[in-house]
């Protein structure tokens, strides 16, 4: 199927290779599960002879994971083969992945015994007859032999179509060009594989398949390259975990086929709308993070906070999001509340939100959102609804807050001083006070500035939202001299000016209905 990209999932196998990692038998098997859920083609389940728990892990998968072509890691050595066949005796479909090194720098560095010939000429005769012995001896056990020709990246070229045309032969069904090192770059790696289908004369015997490392940051375009030059088969992991810096991300891999099929002309089996769900259950289960930028999968894959691309967004999700988020099977798209939002963002989110505002009022709310969001790094839904509760008032202010200072610390007084303006009055007034604490000072020259001596009833602060810089929510209840309870709320990202507005806000509340007798404010009583 000239068309058709085989997936091989190697996240059990090199993926578990990142330093730090383990997975026992029982948590690859459920991986194993959700990756033929996934659709990939092959599942490259481990390397048996490394470990009894290896073994038992490719032997659990091979029973009953159905769907996908169950794989296991040998090298070019007679007990590693046998215990991959073992291992996947009972495999509906099996396939050993077998080979060894043909760079100059590998097999004069890992064939050092003169058994493997005394010059470097002789050890790559060797190494081919290895090859061929061991595609042989695989044969035995199934008709679905791999062969890796390890660090092709810096192999000499004639000897690496040498080895090509020899294992294939010798009865190789796909031959895997491996990057070992990520040494590449596209437009190389890309001439690479183009010149295999040149070069090596019964190459349409086998598919050819492409193993990038991201050393250098480039496994997917390298992969790519290789598919975009005749390779049909990608060696891929999910969040492209692995051996150093990793291997090739299957999610951007395979996303990079669909979405640019214009240019690729290629279609996958993947059923994309589990990668997120697959991306996570690695990710947890290897307790590897996702970064937040990491593309497909990351949490701001699908999210928006610049004021133009918000804006442009809002209009139309195809001006900035070449993906659907459901295509991943991610969740919607979102706008984040940044200083760099905008006031359509805004907008936006109050009306998700159910909050009905005027253009006055938005614009009332939007000085005050940007204050906020200077100081923290993004605004949350909680801060929104208390900006809401704060600004949009049923009474007009008869104080304004205009300026607070506190100083405290150990072994000083608490001192605060204040500038409070009243309405009708041109010249603000300013008083200064100590106290208890921070609180108390602030409150007692609040009370001095404005001439009113209420009761405290209650005080009480709260985090709308979490992390050091979240909104900090004050609720104050005063007592008048009449026995009536007003009740004032303020917040800020500072806790000690979220109390000061939540008191200036109960006087106001108090002081409205002394002046006009109404019921604008309704007590409690």
């Amino acid at each position: 199927m000239p068309n058709k990209v085989i997936v091989f999932d190697t996240t059990l196998r090199d993926g578990e290779q990142a330093a730090g990692t383990r997975l026992g038998a029982n948590e690859k098997l459920e991986i194993a599960i959700q990756l033929a859920k996934l659709g990939v083609d092959v599942i490259e389940a481990g390397f048996p002879i490394s470990s009894p728990m290896d073994f038992e892990a490719v032997q659990l998968i091979a029973q009953h994971v159905t769907g996908a072509t169950i794989c296991g890691l040998s090298r070019a050595v007679e007990a590693d083969i046998d215990a991959a066949g073992k291992a996947l005796k009972k495999a509906r479909k099996a396939r050993i992945h077998t080979g060894l090194g043909i760079s100059d720098i590998h097999i004069a560095s890992k064939f050092k015994d003169e058994k493997y010939g005394k010059t470097l000429a002789e050890k790559k005769e060797k190494a081919i007859e290895m090859g061929i012995k061991a595609v042989k001896r695989a044969k035995q056990y199934t008709d679905d032999i791999e062969f890796y020709t390890e660090d092709s990246g810096r192999a000499e070229k004639d000897y690496l179509y040498r080895v090509i045309e020899a294992v294939i032969d010798a009865g190789a069904t796909t031959v895997n060009i491996p990057d070992t090192t990520g040494y590449s770059i596209p437009e190389q790696w890309g001439n690479l594989i183009a010149e295999i289908f040149q070069k090596v004369p019964n190459v349409k015997k086998a598919i050819i398949s492409v193993h990038c490392h991201d050393d250098l940051g480039m496994a997917v375009a390298n992969t790519l390259a290789g598919v975009k030059n005749g390779a049909r088969q990608i060696e891929c992991t999910i969040n492209g975990i692995g051996e150093r810096a990793g291997n090739a991300s299957l999610e951007e891999a395979v996303m990079a086929i669909k979405t640019r099929k214009d240019f690729f002309g290629l279609d996958t089996r993947i059923n994309t709308k589990e990668l997120y769900k697959t991306s996570k259950m690695v990710s947890e289960a290897l307790g590897m993070i996702v970064p937040a930028n990491k593309a497909v999968v990351g949490a701001n894959a699908f999210a928006h906070s610049s004021g133009i691309h918000v804006d442009g967004f809002l209009k139309n999700p195809l001006t900035y999001e070449i993906m659907k988020p459901e295509d991943v099977g991610s969740p919607q798209s979102q706008v984040v509340l940044t200083a760099r939002t905008g006031r359509h963002g805004l907008k936006h989110r109050l009306t998700e939100l159910g909050y009905k505002v005027t253009e006055p009022q938005l614009e009332q709310l939007y000085q005050k959102f940007l204050e906020v969001a200077d100081k923290k790094t993004e605004v949350f839904d909680e801060d929104i609804a208390a900006l809401v509760s704060d600004q949009i008032r049923t009474i007009k202010p008869v104080f304004e807050l205009q300026y607070l200072h506190v100083a405290c610390g150990t072994g000083t007084l608490p001192t605060a001083s204040v500038k409070i303006k009243k309405m009708g009055k041109d010249t603000p007034v300013t008083a200064a006070a100590c106290g208890d604490g921070p609180v108390d000072a602030a409150y007692e020259a609040i009370r001095i500035a404005t001439g009113q001596s209420p009761k405290l009833d209650l005080y009480s602060i709260k985090a709308v939202t979490g992390g050091k810089e979240a909104l900090g929510e004050a609720t104050v209840k005063i007592i008048d001299d009449k026995g009536i309870r007003f009740t004032g709320r303020g917040i800020s990202t500072d806790i000690i000016e979220a109390s000061a507005k939540a008191y200036i806000d109960a006087i106001n509340r108090m002081a409205a209905r002394a002046d006009n007798g109404t019921a604008s404010v309704k007590p409690e009583l």
